[in-house]
């Protein structure tokens, strides 16, 4: 799909004025295959302001068949290190002075020193988030990969509850190896994160590793799980009772999923992010329990399963349709239990649109 991805360039160039650069060196993978869809684990892109005429992509001569096939549109070199060898050709091209911005989030001391040794006749500038900032919001292409890595997910979870995989007596990692398994089998070519399988009081803790705890009956469990497909993933949270609930537990799932309503009700077109969290966060608060509600409300979903925008209390920015964002309110009782409800969203003019469809019954039978 070269024709995206020169579309994307050229959005990028657009940002090159008001950050006063002549060029960008691109080193971090993620926002290579967003610019090129380029997948190979080696790789550095160098746009310039100028057009694609004078841009380069680098990778080593491993990917030489893979890059003529994924990046048919940009000159190619092989060479090693790859973002070394574009600043050469940067310093090469630009004339003396002119400014080689770098992703300096994603670039180490070690690696600025070997830029500045390489490009002695440029100017050196730091432009963090430039790509990132581009991504936020989504084209068709990546909704609908997003869509099918949600869809992966949720068959994976129906599996799960109509096979009889989440039941008493199995342990949180079986319980977690088996719902991997099952996004594989939907068409996931990898996890988003390591799965998270929480039971009992083990789901009071919000970013838990499966163990060999076993599932008991009328135990909270907290399944938070996503698949990639095509580079995109999808993330979900769904917190289940084994059996029957008590009374407590129906009460705190209660004010969990009144939560997520209100943040979702929020996730519109131009809204501050730290204001969508507090549409959730004043529901849990005003029941007594905000101090148990220990993170943020959410954040942008794509090639990476974290990335902008933040939706928390400290984030800063608005929503823009077309953002792919996660509304994943918590109440979590140390030593008893805890409750997680997430889906992933796409921000819309009027009602955002829900990518992941799975069940929030409480209940498993």
């Amino acid at each position: 799909m070269p024709e995206i991805h020169a579309t994307r360039r050229q959005a990028l160039r657009k940002r090159f004025a008001d950050a006063e650069l002549d060029a960008l060196l691109v080193t971090d993978l993620r926002n290579i295959r967003y610019l090129t869809g380029f997948t190979g684990s080696n790789a550095a892109l160098l746009v310039h302001g100028d057009g694609d005429e004078r841009s380069v992509f680098c990778t080593d001569g491993r990917y030489t068949t893979q890059a003529e096939a994924q990046v048919p549109d940009l000159r190619r070199v092989i060479a090693r290190p790859s973002a070394v060898a574009l600043v050469e050709n940067a310093a090469e091209g630009l004339s003396r002075g002119a400014v080689l911005g770098f992703e300096s989030q994603h670039v180490s001391v070690e690696q600025h020193a070997t830029f500045v040794d390489a490009g002695q006749n440029l100017v050196l500038s730091r432009a963090p988030g430039l790509v990132e900032q581009l991504r936020a919001v989504k084209d068709d292409t990546e909704i609908a990969a997003l869509r099918a890595a949600c869809a992966a997910a949720d068959r994976a979870l129906a599996d799960l509850l109509e096979h009889g995989g989440l039941r008493a007596g199995r342990t949180e990692r079986e319980v977690a190896r088996d719902l991997e398994n099952r996004m594989a089998d939907h068409g996931a070519e990898a996890v988003a994160f390591p799965s998270i399988v929480a039971a009992g009081a083990n789901s009071a803790i919000p970013h838990h590793r499966p163990t060999d705890a076993v599932l008991a009956v009328g135990d909270f469990v907290k399944l938070d799980f996503g698949a990639v497909v095509d580079g995109y993933h999808s993330d979900m949270t769904r917190t289940l009772v084994l059996g029957e609930s008590a009374q407590w537990q129906r009460d705190l799932y209660a004010l969990v999923a009144a939560a997520q309503a209100a943040g979702t009700a929020a996730v519109l077109p131009g809204r501050e992010v730290s204001d969508v969290d507090a549409a959730a966060r004043s529901v849990i608060a005003d029941a007594g329990h905000g101090e148990r509600f220990t993170h943020g409300l959410g954040h942008g979903v794509g090639l990476d399963v974290h990335e902008a925008p933040s939706l928390a209390k400290t984030g800063v920015g608005t929503l823009s349709a077309c953002m792919a964002v996660t509304v994943e309110p918590g109440v979590y009782l140390a030593g008893r239990g805890g409750v997680r409800i997430e889906d992933t969203l796409v921000v819309r003019e009027g009602t955002p649109e829900l990518l992941t469809m799975s069940t929030k019954e409480l209940v498993v039978a």
